[in-house]
C-alpha cells in the first residue's frame, strides 16, 4: 500500500478536483480516495493528481529524425513512396531505430502520458519493432499499422474498382496479428473494395480501425474527383472508422455529418501550424459535441509532449470563441484523458477512482508559478510543464519519478 496525504486529485469522468485527505494504491489499483471537499483554488502548494495522459495520435517511427521536414510541404515530407520520411524510414536499421523510439517514449512518460496511438510505418516489422519499445518503456502502444508500400497505382486509383492484390492482402493478415488495427494516410491511398476488405476483416478480428481526413483541402478534392464523395463521407460510408484525425479544415457541413457519425476525432493543432495548415475547428467540434482526443502527430513536426499540445489547444480553442469564458479548461483536459475511454474502453479510462487501475500523474504545485492557483483546471492546461512533474504511473508501475518526489522509486 503506497499513500499520498493531502494532495488534490481529479476524480472522474468530468475530472471535478477534490482535497483529498488520503489517496492510496495497492499494486496496479487505485484502493482510497479520502474525499474532503471539492476545491478549485489553492493557497499555498500542493501536489496535484490527474489521469495519465494518452497521446491519441503520433508517428513514432519518424522520431528517429526530429525536425527532418522543416522546410518542407505536407506531400514532400509525408507521403509515400518519396516522401522524406519514407526515404529516411528505408535507410535506418532496426538497431539504430529501436533506442530512438524507446527513448521518445520514455520522454513522453516523462511529460505525463501512459499512453498512445500510433499509426505505424513499415508493415508488421515497424509494428513488432513499437511493441517491442513499448515493452521497455512500459508505455501502452496502440498500435495501428500501414502497408510497407503502395499497393495499387494512379490508374487503378483512379478506376476506384480493383481489390487488394494478394501480396497486401496477406501484408494485411500480418500487420493486424501484430498490432491492434489498421490505418492508412489517405482515403486516396486505396480503392473502395480495398477499404471494404479492410473493414470486414478488422471488424471479425475485433481490431481498430482510423484515417486521417481532411489534413488540406486536397484530400477532399481528389477523392471527390474519382468517387463523387469527399474524403470524410467516403470514410464513414465504406470504412467506417473507429477514429478520424485533423479535420483542419472540414466544413459546416462536414463537422455536422462528423458529428451525426458519432466517431470520435483526434486534433493535432501543433503539426498543422508547423506545416502551415489553417488550424483545426475546435470550437465548431466543441460545440457539434464531437468525442475530440488531441495528439501531437509526427516527431518530426514536434515533440511528443501533451502538455504543449494542452496549452495550444486551450488558447486556440479560447481565441475561436472569442471570449474570456469559453471553453471550460477541464473540456479540453478530457481531450487527454477521459474522452478516450469511448476509443479504448477498459485498456484506458482515463479517469481516476477507487476501484480503477492505478494510472495517474503526480503535479507539483509547489512551483512559484503554481502554488496560489486560483483555478487548478485552468493552470493544468495552461501552465503545467514537463519539470512540473513529479511521477507517472501507469497500472502502479512508475513509469517516471523525478528526483524531488517524495519516497522511494517503488512508492
Amino acid at each position: 500500500m503506497t499513500t499520498l496525504n493531502d494532495v488534490v486529485v481529479l476524480l472522474g469522468p468530468g475530472l471535478e478536483p477534490w482535497m483529498c485527505k488520503r489517496f492510496e494504491w495497492s499494486a496496479d489499483t487505485i484502493v482510497t480516495v479520502d474525499r474532503v471537499e471539492p476545491v478549485l483554488a489553492i493557497e499555498k502548494g500542493t501536489r496535484v493528481i490527474i489521469p495519465g495522459l494518452c497521446n491519441s495520435h503520433t508517428h513514432m517511427g519518424d522520431s528517429c529524425m526530429p525536425d527532418g521536414a522543416t522546410g518542407l510541404t505536407l506531400e514532400q515530407g509525408f507521403f509515400r513512396p518519396n516522401g522524406f520520411k519514407y526515404r529516411r524510414l528505408s535507410e535506418i536499421s532496426r538497431d539504430e531505430h529501436l533506442p530512438h523510439v524507446v527513448n521518445h517514449l520514455r520522454y513522453m512518460a516523462r511529460t505525463g502520458t501512459v499512453a498512445h496511438i500510433d499509426f505505424r510505418e513499415q508493415g508488421p516489422d515497424g509494428s513488432e519493432l513499437l511493441r517491442e519499445a513499448s515493452r521497455l518503456s512500459g508505455v501502452d502502444s496502440v498500435i495501428l499499422g500501414q502497408f510497407s508500400g503502395v499497393p495499387f497505382g494512379e490508374p487503378e486509383l483512379e478506376a476506384n474498382s480493383a481489390v487488394l492484390p494478394e501480396d497486401a492482402r496477406r501484408e494485411l493478415e500480418a500487420i493486424l496479428a501484430a498490432g491492434d488495427g489498421f490505418s492508412e494516410s489517405t482515403m486516396n491511398d486505396l480503392t473502395d473494395p480495398a477499404w471494404a476488405e479492410i473493414r470486414a476483416l478488422t471488424g471479425s478480428l475485433g481490431k481498430l480501425r482510423a484515417i486521417h481526413c481532411l489534413e488540406n483541402a486536397g484530400y477532399r478534392d481528389v477523392s471527390l474527383a474519382r468517387t463523387g464523395v469527399g474524403d470524410l463521407a467516403r470514410a464513414l460510408q465504406v470504412y467506417d472508422p473507429d477514429l478520424i484525425v485533423h479535420m483542419t479544415v472540414a466544413s459546416a457541413a462536414e463537422v455536422a455529418l462528423l458529428s451525426a457519425s458519432g466517431k470520435t476525432a483526434a486534433l493535432n493543432p501543433r503539426a498543422n501550424a508547423n506545416l502551415g495548415l489553417p488550424m483545426p475547428p475546435v470550437r465548431a467540434l466543441m460545440d457539434a459535441g464531437v468525442n475530440l482526443l488531441l495528439g501531437t502527430d509526427n516527431g518530426l513536426l514536434n515533440s511528443p509532449n501533451l502538455l504543449a499540445e494542452l496549452d495550444f489547444t486551450y488558447k486556440l480553442a479560447k481565441s475561436q470563441y472569442g471570449d474570456a469564458v469559453r471553453p471550460d479548461p477541464l473540456a479540453i483536459l478530457r481531450m487527454a484523458t477521459s474522452n478516450v475511454g469511448r476509443l479504448l474502453g477498459d485498456r484506458h479510462r482515463g479517469y481516476i477512482d477507487k476501484g480503477l487501475p492505478a494510472t495517474f500523474v503526480v503535479l507539483d504545485f509547489h512551483q512559484p508559478h503554481l502554488r496560489a492557483s486560483q483555478h487548478i483546471p485552468a493552470s493544468i492546461v495552461g501552465r503545467v510543464t514537463p519539470e512540473d512533474v513529479l511521477a507517472t504511473f501507469r497500472e502502479g508501475r512508475p513509469l517516471y519519478k523525478s528526483e524531488w518526489y517524495p519516497g522511494p522509486m517503488g512508492a
